[in-house]
């Protein structure tokens, strides 16, 4: 049964996703992320709810990485991807990886990411599926990193006191 949608269609949508979460995340401006779903899209986040329509989905995204931790992580390279041709579903892992603490090393933590083809380059469906506890031990090792070079921000340590992890420092 023939899709209706081609894998270089499906392929390439998906490779203007990764570089507009690249540009988003290294410029802030998550209006970009959100303008690549669909009007009526879904976006569910396990953490935070289930958004309907672009709208609600841009005023999630643009609030939630606009402050610690969403605001320290730029970079979300892709483990590995599934293209099912047939139903015009992308299944992949997702790094949330951090900015550099101050010393190269690299902090992330991954979910797995659906995603749904509408074509014309928009998606209309997204979930993020992850370990919370996950992030929780990756965002300490990072915050002690950033703690020890001091590139932790008073956004991010004020984040951390927030959650019962205030910095050794």
């Amino acid at each position: 049964m023939a899709g209706r949608f081609t894998r270089q269609e499906l392929e390439e949508a998906f490779a203007g996703y990764q570089r507009t979460s690249l540009a988003a995340g290294g410029s802030g401006n998550w209006d970009l992320f959100a303008d690549q779903f669909t009007l009526d899209a879904t976006y569910v986040e396990h953490g935070y709810g289930t958004f309907g329509g672009r709208e609600a989905i841009r005023r999630w995204i643009t609030t939630t990485m606009a402050t610690f931790p969403g605001s320290a992580m730029p970079h979300f390279p892709i483990g590995w991807y599934v293209v099912d041709e047939d139903k015009g579903w992308i299944v992949c892992q997702v790094f949330n990886r951090m900015a550099d603490p101050g010393d190269g090393s690299v902090h992330q933590a991954d979910n797995i990411t659906l995603l749904k083809y509408a074509g014309d380059g928009l998606w209309s469906y997204e979930e993020d599926a992850y370990n919370p506890a996950s992030f929780l031990t990756m965002l300490t090792a990072w915050r002690d990193r950033a703690d020890r070079h001091g590139t932790l921000t008073e956004e991010a340590r004020t984040w951390f006191a927030s959650m019962g992890l205030a910095a050794k420092g």
